[in-house]
C-alpha cells in the first residue's frame, strides 16, 4: 500500500471506530444529562476499559466527580463535518477539574475569550479542557487526579459545564473509550 493510501485507510478505520463508539454510547445509555451522575472519584481510578475498546488499555479518571454528561460525543461524518468532538460535563460536587491522566501541560491560556488547558499524555493522546481557569503554564507536569483548574465561563458549553475532548494522533476520539464508559457491542440473533 502506498503511504498516502495507508494514511487514508487508517483515517477511515478511525472514523468508523469513532462512529461506532458514538452509536454504542448513545444506544447503551441515556447520556442526555438528565440521567444519573457518572464516574468514580478522582484518584481512585476509573473502571479499567478492556484493551480492545481503549487505545491504551488503561483507566483514566473522570475530570470531575460526581459529574453528569450534559452533551455526548458525536463523531463527525468527515474531518470537517459537523459533530461534537468531546463530551460536555456538568460537575455535581464542586468546580474543580482534575487531570484524567498524567502528562505535561502543552497549552494553558485564553482562546476566543475562554480559558483552555491542553495536556499531552504521550502515546499520541492529548486532552483539552475548556472553559477553565487554571494557574498552570505550558511545560508543567501533572499527575492523574491532580486539580488543574476550575470551571469557568465561555465557549459553546452552558454555564456550569465544561468540555472534555481527547485526540489520538490528531484525530478526535470519544473520551468514554478511556474512561470505561463505552458499552461492549452485543450481537443479537437475527429474525
Amino acid at each position: 500500500m502506498m503511504p498516502h493510501a495507508a494514511h487514508r485507510a487508517r483515517r477511515r478505520r478511525r472514523f468508523v471506530a469513532g462512529l461506532l463508539s458514538a452509536v454504542l454510547a448513545l444506544s447503551g445509555a441515556d447520556l442526555s444529562g438528565a440521567a444519573q451522575a457518572v464516574g468514580p472519584a478522582p484518584g481512585t481510578g476509573a473502571p479499567a476499559p478492556d484493551d480492545a475498546a481503549s487505545p491504551r488499555g488503561t483507566g483514566w479518571v473522570w475530570p470531575s466527580h460526581p459529574v453528569r454528561i450534559a452533551q455526548p460525543f458525536v463523531a463527525p461524518p468527515h474531518a470537517y463535518g459537523p459533530g461534537h468532538r468531546g463530551i460536555d460535563l456538568r460537575p455535581l460536587g464542586g468546580d474543580d477539574i482534575v487531570a484524567p491522566d498524567a502528562g505535561i501541560v502543552a497549552f494553558s491560556g485564553p482562546v476566543a475569550g475562554r480559558g483552555v488547558l491542553t495536556i499531552d499524555h504521550g502515546d499520541g493522546l492529548v486532552t483539552t479542557l475548556e472553559p477553565i481557569d487554571s494557574p498552570l503554564t505550558a511545560g508543567a507536569p501533572v499527575e492523574r487526579g491532580d486539580v488543574v483548574g476550575t470551571v469557568s465561563l465561555g465557549g459553546h458549553v452552558e454555564p456550569g459545564t465544561f468540555h472534555f475532548g481527547v485526540r489520538l494522533d490528531g484525530e478526535y476520539i470519544n473520551p468514554l473509550m478511556l474512561l470505561g464508559g463505552v458499552p461492549r457491542a452485543v450481537l443479537l440473533p437475527c429474525c
